[in-house]
């Protein structure tokens, strides 16, 4: 919080597409039966993902595709590097990659002798930076133009003005060699449709298209709950997901990838893979968290979540950031890798307003704080202190009384009207301010108040 460059970052960007946002479904009087249609769509499907999942498969072999079931990180990123040993890949394009962040794939590629170049250019200057994603759609929305210039000039030996045009032109020229030398081109998947086999991307820079279509070998990485019924539901999520994440009426480039190039085709790779990921996702099915399954990946929750505007992506410490990456992080790594994530929230309902499909998030996450203390995963002064508060807030008499004695107890702790420090706290209020208890509380106020008013 006291990164004045992250904090200029992260409010101008998340500031510009909260507006561009709101300007799009104010423009779009259809958006929001739209989104009630997306989520009975998300709904519908799960309930029949293996029948989705099994027509899927089929319908992509029947183009000469092929699809390879990955129920963890480790087994998708053998099946990667398998095709990739295959190949004889030396270099690796990708795109869209969320995904392939979530299993940790760039590692796992270079130390297999295979070069992996991210092409999204906000991915790009992540992965020149040596820095993880912090946002969904804007991987790099914590770096100024100038950071990026700096960085640029460092790592391409390239000396360039902080102007966006320029820095995307010197990106471009670095990449295009990049296009044309890959053995493997290697995307995510917004959407794959059921009915006819076909892959959806959906991209602003036209990469995407060119990773998909150069190398001789595609690899698309999906987690299993992108899979829609039809044409026609797609074209429902189509019409929200790109208002949603950027405010655009469609993003510029939408791409539909049905297998291996045919005979008389001019452009495509020879080989197909889709490799469908479980990794944690099949598990909540019947799970608490079977709503984050909902989730389009559109970045809408983070932009207006009061926490995330604050600290940003990195400060979550998993690949997923926000309100939402608390809810899939929970989902793929257990609820005792969210402990403390799991308060980082206000409950204040912004990410459930914005989300495109209305996933209740707010009612997840106090369902993932509830696990935290039933299964005792928090440490054991957090469950006393909070037990002992709820029990208190359950006696409003003795809640009086508690908050008149702890304006006395916490006279020798107060500084500028916070608690920076507490005995047997020390972990938890090194990083955090307590509000001191206040010297009166509202409803002293208000019974001062109606006797100095006069009747």
């Amino acid at each position: 919080m006291e990164d004045a460059f992250l904090q200029e970052a992260l409010t101008i960007a998340t500031t510009k597409f909260i507006g561009l946002r709101r300007e799009a479904f104010d423009a779009f009087p259809e958006g929001e039966g739209l989104r009630d249609r997306a989520r009975e769509i998300k709904e519908a499907t799960l309930q029949h993902l293996d029948r989705y999942l099994e027509q899927l498969i089929g319908n992509v072999e029947r183009f000469g595709g092929r699809v390879h079931f990955a129920t963890t990180a480790a087994e998708a990123r053998a099946v990667i590097l398998e095709i990739g040993r295959r190949a004889g890949a030396r270099m690796a394009v990708k795109s869209k990659s969320m995904a392939t962040e979530e299993i940790h794939l760039n590692e796992a590629l270079e130390e297999a002798g295979i070069v992996p170049v991210e092409t999204d250019l906000g991915e790009y200057i992540i992965q020149l930076a040596h820095e993880r994603p912090s946002h969904i759609i804007a991987p790099a929305i914590h770096k100024t133009k100038g950071q990026i210039a700096d960085l640029f000039g460092k790592e391409l030996k390239r000396t360039v003005p902080a102007d966006p045009e320029a820095l995307t032109q010197l990106a471009r020229g670095e990449l295009r060699e990049k296009f044309l030398q890959a053995d493997l081109g290697i995307t995510g998947a917004n959407f794959a449709v059921a009915d006819t086999g076909t892959v959806v991307l959906v991209t602003n820079e036209g990469n995407g298209r060119m990773v998909t279509s150069l190398p001789r070998v595609h690899v698309a990485v999906m987690g299993v709950e992108k899979v829609v019924p039809s044409m026609s539901d797609l074209m429902v999520f189509l019409a929200i997901l790109a208002k949603s994440a950027t405010g655009q009426k469609l993003s510029v480039y939408t791409t539909l990838v049905q297998g291996p190039r045919r005979a008389g085709e001019l452009e495509g790779p020879e080989e197909f893979h889709l490799v469908l990921l479980d990794n944690g996702r099949v598990d909540q099915l019947a799970g608490p968290l079977r709503e984050a399954l909902y989730c389009l990946r559109c970045g809408a929750c983070l932009n207006v979540c009061p926490v995330y505007r604050q600290i940003g992506g990195h400060a979550y410490g998993h690949t997923y950031p926000g309100p939402i990456g608390i809810l899939l992080t929970a989902m793929l790594n257990g609820p005792a890798s969210v402990k403390e994530l799991a308060h980082a929230s206000s409950l204040c309902g912004a990410c459930a307003d914005a989300c495109p499909v209305r996933i209740d998030i707010p009612r997840m996450l106090i369902e993932l704080r509830r696990q935290v203390d039933e299964k005792r995963i928090a440490p054991w002064i957090e469950r006393v202190v909070f037990e002992s508060f709820g029990w208190l807030l359950a006696r409003p008499l003795l809640y009086g009384l508690a908050g008149r004695i702890a304006r006395v107890l916490q006279r020798p702790f107060v500084r500028d009207g916070a608690i920076r420090s507490l005995p047997l706290f020390g972990d938890w209020t090194r990083t955090r301010d307590l509000p001191a208890v206040a010297s009166r509380t509202f409803r002293e106020r208000w019974n001062e108040l109606e006797r100095e008013t006069p009747r």
